[in-house]
């Protein structure tokens, strides 16, 4: 049970000493051993049964230890049934315990060594970790953030919620269930959707079992199984496959309405659970008065996930279409990961560690940093990344992008999908990066390889811990006496790759017609949870499996034996247990697949039977179980012989390559992945100092502060800013669009909008002087022309000039020397390019032309050398782009409500930051100035937010003009709470 608030935020200070350790004895500890630091509140589960949820019964293998920790029902694919609780034996496997009643530091060392049994000193992070990082000035909290929480929802109106299992994701929960466990050190809180709430229905009816209807000759075997697979709950019944049997569920009309009331009695029984604390986030669309939720089409919160991105990281893509169901899914998905920061920022406190889940929430890391630019955030993908040409694929890809950037450390399945999202993040981005990370808004995001494990200790104990196993195991191998057994277990997705194992088993048969009657393969194909593969109306995924199905058995068959048992069903947990001990060989043929859980519970499960694994090498976890016979699905004749040499291996063969699979399958398990994944994050947190990052725009908050005031001042650069960087400076002419947007911008009366750019009078005036409500400044502000006037004022004329003689003569000389080089004669300013010259030639010239400047020119005169992009430009101190800044702010004047309300002021490069520093040093409150640096380069800047290229600068400005720019409706469903027609 997790703390309460004031029992969390105290675990911030130092806890208090335990009364068996005498005061005069603290001396002789180490200071980062001290109670103060050791002791660490947790939080443990409270079981269902009322006994703690960590008293476990005694490990099975005398080598391997069960880890204690709380278990959801809900943490696998089988249901949980309720565990043992044995407080005979209980040992203090929890640092704290271990180091409560040590009166020296030696002792404490001693005892702390020898906790796990191994004779092994911890590291400091083991026992603390903010002691280990004390200057992180961690909270010692995390919260997790999983699109569902681990249960199903069933909501009946005025009483208790109905909380079911929800399938799927079983290292995952089992991995939060440790977090929230004695053994961690951390204090842990899930934060997640509720999932599609439903009204409490009656049991459902089972349908008549296809094993025992498929061959009525059969008699006593069938008989048997139907002994064996009698359910032990309803969870563990079948599905229909087909749908022809429904359950009854009752029209929820308009939708489910919650009151507040209900909504905070689950949050109280959540907060309770048993697995740790909870806590539900709330997706809906319409509240009914002041205290009521009505939610209606509850799936669609996942149908871009599911339908868009699970598709295309599978490298899958749709038909064409007409784009509105994309940018109506977007929408919902953009406000969906909105909902999850606004509750995320509820319960958060400085120094907690937010950890992100999967490619549901994949926008949250950034709109977190918008918020708070120093959390901590970690992210991490439990499906494949795609390579760069099947990224670029995808409409929303600089979105996706740009929201994975905004963690501090991204974690993957394998290398593959590592190195393939640094190299989208430099190829559609244009960000630096590297095996080890990308260096992205003026900060390192690091990126690193974790594969995930599973509980291998709470496996082992499930799987060899119950004699109703051991039955079903004699009833299976009683049905298939004298044959080998090939076990099989997958969704029903495309990706699973069903169709390619029964076409590759059925090769084997014709390859090998030895071993036709003499093997038989039990596939379990459980119901997809996939959102884009419920879609299918048709059932073309079923009806295809069923049809390969069919030919093989009547091809191979007999009316006594099928080599192909196809069950389209759930399991329990014993009869999961039964397969995956009785079976000969484990067959997964995966197209793509982030993890397979299946594979390293079929390891833990054949320790006595050494059955060989084949595996494909699409799996994520193919990287990892080197040992297996890994197979390319694609490949029939190649999976057909890998099935003929798992079948023939001699037993020291199995033997040897089942000892490596095991050994790594009990070493890396799902308590050493989340150890793992949260040192290595604090890890790069103390070497990177993330405080320099600029996050990207918070378009929500820009679009809600524009409306909410009327006078508001817009400063645009030109060049880089609205217009992309090109070599020859006369060809970077505004396009149809920007001249539309910024003067449909400055149409308004209550906007005032200038361009201040370094380019000169001439040019500003042929391309954007035509639009009269819109202020110019040209040369970094030595002229001015104001609104609705033609005519520039000077702000340099008195000014000396004489050094420009001097600065062209040298400029002159690099230029003879620089091919592709040539100078720019302003009125006031001189600027030397070198565009058009050899990139570092040019940038190796630019910089010794500046030592030659700086040593000369710029002693003897008020002059500065500025820098820009590839070129040199120098031009008088006093005049720079932060003083026209300055000065507009001030027209306002500086009574109360005089000065603006709103500020938006963009820039690319060096000298734009003089305007950034002299909005900072204005009286105007920070939060209605939005200075936003523009560019791909990782620079460090004086800006607040963060835009990529010119493109985005003006789909931003198109947002607050409210043009039906579908780039924008991310942020329009976020303030409008909805997105109307015409945006679609």
């Amino acid at each position: 049970m997790q703390r309460d608030t004031h029992e969390t935020r105290r675990m911030a200070e130092p806890g208090e000493r335990p009364q068996s350790m005498r005061e005069d004895s603290l001396s002789d500890i180490h200071p980062a051993l001290h109670p103060s630091i050791t002791n660490v509140p947790v939080t443990p589960g409270v079981a269902l049964s009322g006994k703690s949820s960590y008293f476990q019964s005694p490990p099975i293998s005398p080598t391997l230890k069960r880890t204690p920790q709380p278990h959801w029902n809900a943490n696998s694919s089988f249901s949980h049934s309720k565990r043992g609780a044995d407080t005979t034996n209980r040992l203090p496997d929890s640092p704290t315990h271990v180091a409560d009643g040590a009166r020296t530091g030696a002792e404490l060392l001693s005892r702390l060594s020898l906790a796990d049994g191994t004779g092994k000193k911890p590291d400091l992070i083991d026992v603390d970790p903010r002691a280990a990082h004390p200057g992180l000035q961690l909270s010692g909290s995390v919260i997790s953030v999983t699109f569902c929480i681990p249960h199903s929802v069933g909501f009946n109106e005025g009483a208790d919620w109905e909380l079911g299992s929800r399938r799927g994701t079983s290292a995952l929960f089992d991995s939060l269930s440790y977090l929230s466990s004695e053994k961690s050190q951390w204090n842990h809180t899930l934060i997640g959707w509720t999932g599609e709430i439903k009204p409490v229905v009656g049991p459902l009816k089972r349908p008549d079992s296809p094993i025992a209807t498929r061959d009525s000759t059969i008699g006593k075997a069938a008989a048997l199984w139907n002994q064996l697979t009698a359910p032990l709950n309803r969870a563990s019944a079948p599905i229909p496959f087909e749908g022809a049997t429904k359950p009854h569920i009752p029209s929820s009309g308009d939708g489910i309405r919650v009151a507040r009331a209900d909504r905070q009695r689950l949050e109280k029984q959540l907060a309770h659970d048993e697995g740790g604390k909870v806590v539900p986030v709330w997706l809906h669309d319409e509240v009914d008065g002041v205290d009521d939720l009505r939610l209606k089409d509850q799936a669609r919160w996942r149908r871009y996930a599911e339908h868009e991105l699970y598709t295309l990281f599978h490298y899958k893509q749709h038909e064409p279409t007409d784009g509105r169901g994309e940018r109506k899914a977007w929408a919902d998905y953009y406000r969906m990961n909105q909902m999850f920061a606004d509750k995320i920022l509820e319960i958060y406190k400085p120094g907690d560690i937010v950890w992100i889940h999967d490619y549901h929430l994949i926008l949250l890391p950034a709109l977190l940093r918008q918020r708070l630019p120093n959390i901590y955030i970690g992210f991490f993908l439990h499906i494949p990344f795609p390579s760069s040409e099947f990224l670029r694929c995808l409409g929303r890809r600089k979105e996706i992008l740009e929201g994975v950037l905004g963690s501090n450390m991204v974690g993957f399945q394998s290398f593959s999908y590592s190195r393939h999202f640094s190299s989208c993040c430099t190829r559609v981005l244009g960000f630096d990066s590297s095996h080890a990370g990308v260096d992205a808004y003026g900060a390192h995001v690091a990126v690193d390889v974790f594969p995930i494990g599973i509980d291998a200790a709470a496996v082992e104990e499930d799987a060899f811990g119950d004699e109703d196993i051991v039955q079903k195991m004699a009833a299976i191998q009683e049905l298939y006496a004298g044959k080998k057994i090939i076990v099989g277990r997958d969704r029903l997705d495309t990706v699973r790759g069903v169709a390619q194992k029964l076409m590759a088993f059925e090769m084997f048969l014709e390859r090998f017609p030895d071993w036709q009657d003499k093997v038989v393969l039990i596939q379990v194909t459980s119901p997809t949870s996939i959102e884009e593969e419920k879609e299918d109306s048709d059932n073309k995924i079923a009806n295809k499996i069923s049809d390969l199905v069919s030919k093989i058995n009547g091809t191979y068959g007999s009316l006594s034996f099928s080599p192909v048992q196809h069950y389209p069903q759930y399991l329990s947990k014993n009869e999961y247990f039964a397969l995956l001990r009785v079976a000969d060989v484990g067959l997964i043929t995966s197209v793509r697949d982030g993890m397979n859980t299946t594979s390293l519970e079929y390891v833990v499960c054949q320790k006595d039977n050494h059955g060989p694994l084949i595996l494909s090498e699409f799996s994520g976890t193919a990287g990892s179980l080197g040992s297996a016979i890994h197979i390319n699905p694609w490949d029939l004749g190649g999976v057909a012989k890998a099935i003929n040499e798992a079948l023939t291996m001699a037993p020291p063969a199995k033997q040897a390559q089942h000892e490596k699979l095991y050994k790594h399958v009990t070493t890396n398990t799902v308590q050493a992945w989340s150890t793992k994944y949260l040192k290595r994050l604090l890890i790069n947190l103390s070497s990177f100092d993330q405080s320099i990052a600029t996050p990207a725009l918070d378009r929500p908050k820009l679009l809600a502060r524009y409306r909410q005031a009327s006078k508001r001042l817009f400063m645009f650069d030109y060049d880089g800013t609205l217009t992309p960087i090109v070599k020859d400076p006369q060809s970077a002419i505004p396009s149809d669009r920007v001249i539309r947007t910024i003067k449909t911008l400055a149409s308004d009366p209550r906007n005032a909008v200038w361009i201040i750019s370094g380019r000169d009078q001439a040019f500003l005036d042929e391309w954007m002087g035509h639009i009269s409500e819109l202020g110019l400044s040209a040369e970094h502000g030595s002229f001015i022309r104001q609104p609705k006037s033609e005519a520039w004022e000077n702000l340099t004329e008195k000014t000396d000039m004489s050094w420009q003689k001097h600065v062209m003569e040298i400029f002159q000389h690099y230029t003879e020397r620089t091919q592709g080089s040539f100078i720019e004669r302003k009125r006031i300013a001189l600027t030397w390019h070198y565009r058009r010259a050899d990139p570092e030639y040019g940038a190796f010239q630019a910089r010794e032309c500046q030592k030659h400047l700086e040593n000369t020119v710029a002693k003897k005169w008020d002059v500065e050398v500025m820098t820009g992009k590839a070129n040199l430009e120098v031009r008088p101190t006093f005049v720079n782009k932060g003083v026209i800044a300055k000065r507009l702010v001030g027209e306002y004047g500086d009574k109360a409500g005089e000065a603006p309300e709103f500020v938006y002021c963009l820039g690319d490069d060096f000298t734009d930051e003089d305007m950034f520093r002299a909005l900072r040093n204005t009286s105007l409150p920070q939060k209605d100035i939005f200075s936003v640096t523009v560019g791909a380069s990782s620079k460090q800047t004086l800006a607040t937010w963060h835009l990529l290229e010119p493109s985005d600068v003006i789909a931003s400005i198109a947002l607050l003009n409210s043009a039906a720019d579908t780039e924008n409706i991310g942020p329009v469903a976020v303030v409008d709470g909805k997105v109307a027609e015409a945006r679609l």
